[in-house]
């Protein structure tokens, strides 16, 4: 579901903002190190983290904390199909995360960023790795998630990240599904 440009939608504040950018690098740095990849490999996973400042009304959803939009890059006449790339674009649902801090007042608006963008990002590298399509049944769907949310844990709890506790109980049931494959 979608949220209209005519109804009200909370975006993050400037400070809020400088909060995200410290998430983003820190995620990059964790899942580069995790998946052993080069800046140049991390540069190669074609993909950028955008807020709700820059985001367009399709990419904005209610029941997520996040999304992945896909897109396709293709050359100006290019002739061959396979020259195109894809481009995944991590969409920051602000109102989301910014209602879930309001109603969990135990949790920090870092660790639980840093948290989303580790999950989105890991998803990427799935992608890109054909570790996992994109397209997938909603049956498979849950699965995956609980790949993801399995695998993000792995990465951030090694970690000493102050507030970081609140946020992976948050998360504990999905470190518990039963996965499908």
């Amino acid at each position: 579901m979608s949220i209209s440009f005519t109804q009200s939608v909370t975006a993050f504040d400037a400070g809020q903002m400088a909060v995200v950018s410290q998430a983003v690098a820190m995620a990059e740095d964790l899942v580069s190190d995790h998946y052993k990849l080069s800046a140049t490999q991390l540069r190669q996973l074609n993909y950028d983290v955008k807020t709700r400042a820059d985001l367009a009304e399709h990419e904005i959803v209610a029941d997520h904390f996040a999304q992945i939009v896909r897109y396709r890059a293709e050359k100006h006449n290019a002739v061959l199909i396979t020259s195109a790339q894809d481009f995944y674009k991590v969409c920051i649902q602000d109102h989301s995360i910014l209602a879930c801090l309001k109603d969990h007042t135990e949790m920090a608006l870092y660790p639980f960023l840093l948290y989303v963008i580790c999950h989105e990002l890991v998803h990427v590298v799935r992608f890109k790795r054909f570790q996992q399509q994109f397209h997938v049944p909603d049956e498979l769907k849950c699965a995956e998630e609980t790949r993801v949310h399995r695998i993000t844990h792995e990465i951030l709890s090694p970690r000493k990240i102050k507030g970081m506790g609140p946020v992976f109980a948050f998360y504990e049931n999905w470190l518990t599904a039963t996965e499908m494959s």
